[in-house]
């Protein structure tokens, strides 16, 4: 199989990844800082050591754009409740008194303050604390982590792209504080919220970011045309702003849907889909509103959620289809690595023909580079890598530990009766 090169060279990215560190060495200092035998400073030190090596480990892989402000001490739905200032009245004392133990605190509670309430981000495994909002919440906008990361990021020589929860997501997954009314809507606040991104995109901006990521996940679900409009809304006002960055609008773990065209004609620069199984009826989709002519897309077509390799010669195809679909197609994994472990490599336990099988956070990064090698200078530049992909695919689906004869003539014996 041959396919001919892009028109542009593709780019290779991400959009998350794992935090805790190879040896979990983050969940190790933040437990030593809550029992009093780690330093605040060395906690620091830790988390920008693991920062830096993840943005080197991922440049040297061959990934062209990292990103920054995913990491997070305890949850990146946090990290932007305190970036837009909306810190529960119970906590405001302690954030005042000490960011680092504020934050934890509005994490894990004190004996005599309750925390945010924490449920599953979506329908994975990762869990969220959700921001609680009411009519007198006032937005504040404090930017000093989004802009600290990215400036690391850009002191190693890297081309990076910030990453924030999107405002209509944000308050789509907030709930009522306590105290407002039990029917008061979240949503209601965007017109607040938006100056508050206005700030700290012209922020991102200042400090060198090209790009900045605005994750919408929410907007794959069924939503009423009240919360397209809004999302409409908060995209038209972002993008007429004159200081800003080029925006990425991002959806992940299904289709689009009818937010799709909403967010297609929004006057952002860039918009990046899932095109996964799951989500597959967004190429459909795309090609029915006219594609992207002006756009950049990120294609996910790396599934960030499983832990197999992926069926590279099925993405290529998808990909091919996709260069007719927008001004550039770039390729990442369909959502954040942020749900997979980080290294099959590492793994011990794990029988060798099982091993080759699987495809962590790392192997996702090689296969998204070599989808993008492949879609740029062509198939025949990665013959070696999909020959062993293909092997490895075969060696799954035809092993006697996923596929038993027997069992299978059990099951076609079934009937309805």
């Amino acid at each position: 199989m041959t396919t001919k090169s892009a028109a542009a060279a593709a780019r290779a990215t991400v959009y998350g990844y794992p935090r805790q560190g190879p040896n979990r060495e983050l969940k190790k200092a933040i437990e030593g800082y809550w029992k009093g035998r780690v330093p605040a400073d060395a906690l620091r030190a830790t988390a920008a050591e693991l920062r830096r090596t993840t943005w080197r480990q991922l440049a040297g892989a061959g990934i062209d754009e990292v990103p920054t402000g995913d990491f997070s001490y305890y949850d990146h739905v946090l990290d932007t409740t305190v970036m837009v200032g909306a810190i529960p009245d119970r906590h405001r004392d302690a954030v005042a008194t000490d960011p680092l133990d504020g934050y934890f605190a509005m994490a894990r509670g004190t004996q005599d303050v309750a925390p945010l309430e924490m449920t599953k981000w979506f329908d994975t495994n990762y869990h969220y604390l959700v921001p609680e909002l009411g009519p007198d919440t006032v937005f504040t906008a404090d930017s000093a982590k989004q802009v600290a990361e990215l400036t690391e990021a850009l002191g190693l020589g890297l081309a990076a792209r910030p990453v924030l929860v999107g405002p209509v997501s944000y308050l789509l997954l907030a709930k009522p504080a306590p105290g407002a009314p039990a029917d008061f809507e979240p949503l209601t606040l965007l017109d607040r919220l938006l100056p508050v991104y206005a700030e700290v995109l012209a922020d991102l901006r200042a400090a060198g970011a090209e790009w900045v990521q605005l994750d919408e996940p929410a907007l794959v679900q069924d939503r009423t045309p009240a919360e397209l409009n809004a999302a409409g809304r908060a995209y038209r006002d972002l993008g007429a702003l004159a200081d800003r960055p080029k925006l990425l609008v991002a959806s992940y773990f299904d289709r689009l849907g009818e937010a799709l065209p909403v967010l297609a004609k929004a006057p952002v620069e860039g918009l990046a889909l899932d095109f996964t199984e799951a989500a597959a009826a967004n190429l459909d989709a795309l090609a029915a509103v006219g594609g992207l002519p002006r756009k950049r897309l990120i294609a996910g077509v790396v599934n960030g959620r499983n832990i197999w390799v992926n069926d590279l010669e099925k993405s290529l195809a998808r990909l091919g289809t996709l260069l007719g679909l927008a001004d550039r197609v770039d390729v990442a994994a369909s959502c954040s690595l942020l749900h997979v472990p980080l290294d099959a490599a590492a793994e011990r336990d794990i029988a060798p023909q099982i091993l080759r099988w699987l495809a962590f956070a790392r192997q996702k990064t090689t296969e998204i580079v070599t989808l993008a090698k492949g879609l740029t200078h062509g198939t025949d530049t990665i013959t070696a890598e999909l020959a062993a992909n293909r092997a490895a695919r075969a060696s799954r689906a035809n092993s006697p530990i996923t596929r038993d004869p027997a069992v299978r003539a059990r099951t076609g014996a079934v009937t309805e009766a």
